[in-house]
């Protein structure tokens, strides 16, 4: 199964395993809660899928890399103590709690979260002291007589052994135990995430040309030479700050992350045509209407590939305008639930007192989600935003010390206004980017293959699905009816509703 899918099924695992049904007890009981094994190739995201479920569901969240533990820290260091055994006293050895289970009770005291999931990383590749161990926490959830407490799910995952020299095979007993999953490498569900997430468009427009690049794994006499999908994010991450810096990548720069040479220099012959595309094609200009019949001329005779790249660029403008925009649209909506929260209670509470409160909880909340390792990038970025805006308000409201709390709350309903101001600006400019798009396409291409492209990418888009359910595009709703053989405005509506459903990013809590 692919990585979406296998989400999916965690995520529901992980709902049927924490159940209890109407007194109390577990629907399925601990002992026949089987752990989780995820196999499959490396860098295809199990470990990020874990933070990813943690963050979403609100549980905590224990990793461990299994080969860096002996018998001791995981089973626990021995001692003697003395018991009494038919009235004669005996010297007992018992053990300390296990490191891993330690962790466990630690992530429940600091954060209050009571159940989670301890994932543990390169299961098959443990020593040959700590398998016995192993073996008996997948079966019994127990490290010596230390056990996992109720309400905490293990999940682990591990490589085939054409990727790790080092794996030992699962025998019949422990896969009899374990609820197995095998994972492939899919671009298409990757690429939905990494739109999402903000992957570097080059990235994004090369593996569109290139989607057999996306994921290589090949044995040379040099050893294994590789890309992944987690050498393509990190890529990408190391692209994204190297632009804001004016550092340029080279191929070296680029075989650090994906070390399989063939790629690498494709890549990054990509990566230098896609820089001279960005200088030929002014992505402002075009996306301001202010492009030249030169550049319509330009690409309306460049060959199909050079042709994608622009689709490229200006998708990745589009992508990064419109999850502004969506920001924007989150952290007003949680600025007016502060608001009406503030309202209901006007007569009551005294309201810099009241702001400092929600503040305080966002800050515990914050702290909490990092602690319990679930605090994801987007939802993070959220919550700094809404924290940031709750201090200025703060210090506004501080600084103007009004008179009495029906002056404050006007007080801070116009400076919420200003929020809502700058949400609308925002679509606006975005709104006439998209349209402008539409226009510069339509001059260089006409009706072509490149539109429909340009349509159904920006319909995949997490955040510029959202953007066009929300705020429209005549353009876009032109493009798809003539184009994607889409009969009516509703059904656009609610192909991208749907698809806003299944790409959501996670909403702050």
């Amino acid at each position: 199964m692919n990585i979406k899918r296998a989400k999916e099924e965690i995520q529901n695992t992980v709902r049927a395993y924490l159940s209890r049904d109407e007194l109390g007890a577990w629907r399925i009981p601990p002992v026949r809660q089987r752990p989780l094994l995820l196999m499959g190739p490396p860098g295809i995201g199990k470990t990020q899928i874990m933070e990813q479920i943690a963050g979403e569901m609100g549980i905590g969240l224990v990793s461990y890399t299994i080969t860096h533990h002996t018998r001791q820290s995981a089973l626990g260091l021995p001692f003697i103590r003395e018991e009494t055994f038919g009235g004669r006293t005996c010297s007992v050895t018992e053990y300390t709690m296990s490191e891993i289970l330690a962790s466990v009770y630690r992530t429940m005291k600091d954060t209050g979260v009571q159940e989670g999931i301890l994932f543990l990383d390169e299961i098959n590749c443990i020593s040959e002291t700590l398998a016995p161990m192993m073996l008996q926490f997948l079966q019994c959830k127990t490290f010596g007589n230390q056990r996992l407490p109720d309400g905490w799910i293990i999940a682990a995952a591990g490589n085939p052994p054409e990727y790790n020299k080092s794996v030992r095979e699962f025998d019949v007993v422990t896969l009899d135990r374990v609820k197995r999953m095998d994972i492939t490498a899919d671009y298409g569900v990757w690429k939905e995430y990494a739109q999402a997430r903000g992957i570097h468009g080059a990235i994004l427009s090369y593996l569109d040309l290139r989607k057999e690049h996306f994921y290589a794994v090949e044995r040379t006499a040099d050893g294994l030479q590789f890309v992944t999908a987690r050498g393509w994010e990190d890529l990408s991450e190391l692209l994204l700050s190297y632009e804001a810096l004016g550092i340029p990548a080279d191929r070296e720069v680029v075989g650090e992350y994906l070390q399989l040479p063939r790629i690498t220099r494709d890549f990054a012959d990509y990566l230098a045509l896609y820089d001279q595309y960005r200088k030929v094609y002014h992505v402002d200009e075009i996306l301001t209407g202010a492009w030249t019949p030169l550049v319509v001329r330009e690409l309306s005779s460049a060959p199909f590939d050079q042709r994608l790249s622009i689709l490229g660029l200006l998708l990745s403008r589009l992508r990064e305008e419109c999850r502004r925009v969506w920001e924007l649209d989150a952290l007003a909506d949680a600025l007016h639930a502060d608001l009406a929260a503030l309202k209901e209670v006007l007569d009551t509470a005294e309201p810099a007192a009241f702001l400092e409160e929600r503040a305080d909880r966002l800050r515990q909340d914050l702290a909490r989600r990092r602690a319990a390792g679930s605090a994801d990038r987007q939802g993070e970025r959220l919550a700094l935003a809404h924290l940031g805006r709750l201090e200025e308000l703060l210090r506004h409201l501080t600084a103007a010390a009004p008179t009495d709390p029906a002056a404050a709350f006007d007080l801070l309903k116009s400076d919420f206004q200003t929020d809502v101001d700058l949400r609308a600006q925002a679509a606006a400019q975005v709104g006439g980017h998209l349209e402008q798009a539409f226009a510069f396409l339509e001059a260089a291409l006409g009706e072509g293959q490149e539109l429909v492209i340009f349509a159904t990418e920006l319909t995949a888009g997490t955040h510029t699905s959202w953007f066009i359910q929300n705020f429209g595009c005549e353009a876009y709703y032109h493009h798809n009816k003539s184009l994607l053989f889409n009969d009516t405005r509703q059904a656009l509506l609610s192909e991208i509703a749907q698809i806003r459903r299944d790409q959501a990013p996670p909403e702050e809590t």
